[in-house]
């Protein structure tokens, strides 16, 4: 018989991190998003934040195309997903988020945080 569930293995707290980063951590698990390594090449996401709607055609590994954004990409341009961050210094590296901000590497701009991102969907 097996007795094996099909959820996701959650975020265990670390010992060495503060009570805030844990729940950070364990917060933004349960608010949902989309790890990249999880993608293939090829994927469309739309990422919805408070202030843009933003599309990113992803390349693979950490590399997009990304557009939605009338100063820094207008039209689709090349950059690097970093991940997400709460607004700090912190990273969930190749991570993004929903109640995140999704930061990325633009060659003209770098680096480029957005609002708080409202929703995630790949199509």
């Amino acid at each position: 018989m097996n007795t094996a569930c099909d959820h996701p293995r959650l975020f265990p707290p670390h010992a060495n991190l503060s009570d805030a980063v844990n729940s950070n951590i364990v917060q933004s698990e349960m608010e949902g998003g989309v790890h990249l390594q999880d993608l293939s090449p090829g994927t469309i996401l739309e990422v919805r934040t408070q202030n843009r709607a933003y599309t990113i055609l992803y390349k693979g590994w950490d590399q997009a195309l990304i557009s939605g954004h009338p100063v820094f990409c207008p039209r689709p341009v090349p950059v690097t997903i970093h991940g997400s961050t709460w607004g700090g210094s912190m990273l969930k590296a190749r991570f993004i988020g929903r109640g995140m901000r999704l930061e990325f590497g633009h060659a003209e701009f770098d680096p480029i945080r957005t609002s708080v991102i409202l929703d995630v969907r790949s199509r």
